[in-house]
């Protein structure tokens, strides 16, 4: 992402201020600079929203693909969190103190599981659920 020119903006000003000795023309190269500067904000932001519109696109024709390989890896990578949220949170610090009470066997503390990306990914993937849901429910897809 390019560095905002309206994060300058004061500071171009207070220059432009001591540069420009004429009230009216330091306050015409002020506005002229912040309309530019309002131009690459916007030409980034439609940037964003082409990328947007594109992955959309892409979305639309993957989904009307079928097969497992097609659309298959969403639920497969839900249930992948589903299977590290279960081991972090009952199988890691339930099955050592379960084996050890009933004598089964003594177990080392089993490892660690991030749940940080996990968390990511999960929260991105319901969101994307979420919209289409959303989409379903007013008839758009």
């Amino acid at each position: 992402m390019a560095f905002p020119l309206v994060a300058l903006f004061g500071t171009i000003t207070e220059i432009i201020g001591k540069i420009i000795p004429d009230p009216q023309k330091a306050a015409e190269a002020k506005i002229r600079m912040f309309e530019l500067a309002q131009a690459g904000e916007f030409k980034e932001l439609d940037a964003n929203l082409q990328i947007s519109l594109q992955q959309i696109e892409v979305n639309k024709i993957e989904a009307a693909q079928p097969g497992i390989f097609k659309g298959g890896w969403r639920p497969a990578t839900g249930w992948i969190c589903v299977f590290g949220f279960a081991y972090t949170f009952c199988a890691r610090p339930l099955l050592p103190w379960v084996l050890t009470v009933t004598g089964v066997a003594e177990v080392p503390a089993l490892p660690p599981i991030d749940t940080t990306e996990m968390m990511v990914l999960l929260g991105g993937m319901l969101g994307l659920g979420g919209m289409r849901t959303f989409e379903r429910k007013n008839g758009k897809a």
